[in-house]
């Protein structure tokens, strides 16, 4: 399997130098040359496996012969060793309201799901092929502390993660600044997420600078990432068909950055039986809009909201998508962006939104009615939702036949739980005590030169020492 760049400029690429890669050398994303196609007899197979066996078949596609069978079976178990579910990402039946939960990972989210073995994959190609690596991303909420769980301790890696000053949960930033290795660096900007992942894409694509530093990627700009979030859709699909090719499922997705249901799409064009994808957003409904309309543009600000993860108005996942819909055409997906670029929205066609409507449902949830659905399925089920999941399952009423995300524990959103319900969720063991521990986060203001100097004298600093 290789992979290339949505944007055209940069020759295949192995699967070890894509992860290591991160974002392609051109600005653009890093794709497979071909999605492998599953037919309905490896599905009904599949429907069978347990998780870390079916992320083995899911994976071997698409790493190839690049890393021996035997070593990528034991990357996936350490990884999900560390989960603490027996079925890693259960699916759940809550008065008829299915939940795939995907929070069982040691920070609580589903991010711990592919940076538990993104972390590992890291460690393993850097051992193996020797070096030095320096990731550097941007978090919403729940990307940073998974990243750093997924690297904490590790040889060779250190990682720099950048969040939003004051717009992540209080639990998510204790998450964060908490871990105290000295290979991890939280740093929060002045500014929205939007702002630190702009810095980031800065960083990449500073070529020399990113060569110079070893930049590595754990956004979801990471194939990895979206690798590993494919395999729970299939492992959802079997837990709830048992096998039956002939029964298509849906999913509703709350999303921000386009990655989580973008791993769905890709299943989908896998040969998963999928009938519809819902993009589920919040205010800051970018996708909803484009998905309504077909015209992708920036609104007039990033709002703060119940479910921070996801307050975000460049998804950087939607790059990919247009690059599918466009049928692997790069010159037009470079010509879009760049008007995005120099408009603040791209345009696409009419017969290519029709695509897009086929491919996606899409609706934008208030946070009253994030609140209420909370409440609702609280008294009905006793079950609490945490407000992204809340999301999600506030847009998939009235469908039959869906399974809906659950995208983090509920105990890491305990002003929304309290406002909708009157009590906090019970504490999983990995979130007791965090409002106590000792921090470490260094605040700049969101401009690439601030972070390109603390990224550089923490390097020198360290490389002294």
């Amino acid at each position: 399997m290789h992979y290339v760049s949505t944007r055209g400029g940069i020759e295949p690429v192995g699967f070890a130098q894509a992860v290591m890669m991160g974002l392609a050398t051109d600005g653009g994303l890093l794709v497979p040359t071909q999605i492998p196609q599953i037919d309905l007899a490896t599905l009904a197979q599949w429907s069978r496996l347990g998780f870390q066996d079916l992320a083995l078949e899911v994976l071997t596609l698409f790493v190839g012969d690049e890393i021996p069978r035997d070593h990528l079976r034991d990357l996936i178990e350490r990884s999900y060793a560390t989960f603490a579910h027996p079925e890693v990402t259960p699916v759940i039946d809550q008065d008829g309201l299915r939940i795939l939960e995907l929070f069982h990972g040691p920070t609580a989210a589903f991010k711990d799901v592919a940076l538990q073995l993104l972390g590992n994959l890291f460690e393993y190609l850097l051992e193996r092929d020797g070096g030095q690596l320096n990731i550097v991303g941007a978090t919403s909420g729940d990307t940073g502390s998974a990243a750093i769980y997924g690297v904490r301790g590790k040889d060779r890696i250190q990682i720099f993660i950048l969040h939003p000053k004051g717009r992540v949960s209080p639990i998510q930033e204790r998450q964060m600044t908490t871990v105290l290795d000295e290979n991890v660096h939280n740093i929060a900007v002045r500014g929205t997420f939007d702002d630190a992942q702009g810095i980031v894409k800065a960083l990449f694509n500073d070529l020399p600078f990113k060569s110079a530093h070893r930049l590595g990627a754990v956004n979801s700009i990471n194939w990895a990432r979206i690798l590993a979030q494919t395999v729970y859709y299939f492992y959802a699909w079997g837990r709830v068909t048992a096998g039956d090719v002939s029964r298509r499922l849906s999913f509703s997705v709350p999303t921000g950055n386009f990655g989580d249901v973008f791993a769905g799409y890709l299943a989908k064009r896998m040969g998963l039986p999928i009938d519809r994808l819902v993009i589920a957003t919040n205010r800051n409904d970018i996708l909803t809009r484009f998905v309504q309309t077909g015209v992708y543009a920036v609104g007039d600000a990033v709002y703060q909201t119940l479910s921070p993860a996801m307050d975000i108005q460049i998804a950087s996942n939607f790059e990919r998508y247009l690059y599918y819909l466009h049928d692997g055409d790069s010159a037009t997906v470079r010509a879009l962006l760049e008007q995005m670029q120099r408009t603040g929205r791209l345009d696409v066609d009419a017969a290519h939104h029709a695509r897009a409507l086929a491919d996606f449902d899409a609706v934008a949830v208030t946070d009253e009615q994030t609140l209420a659905q909370i409440r609702a399925t609280f008294e009905t089920s006793g079950y609490i939702l945490c407000p992204h999941t809340a999301v999600g399952v506030h847009a998939a009423r009235g469908r039959s036949d869906i399974v809906c995300l659950a995208t983090a524990h509920p105990a890491k959103f305990v002003e929304a739980v309290q406002e909708a319900i009157g009590r906090e969720a019970p504490q999983p063991p990995s979130l007791r005590g965090l409002m106590e521990k000792e921090s470490r986060c260094s605040e700049l203001d969101a401009t690439v030169a601030a972070v390109k100097g603390h990224l550089e004298a923490s390097l020198s600093a360290g490389s002294s020492a």
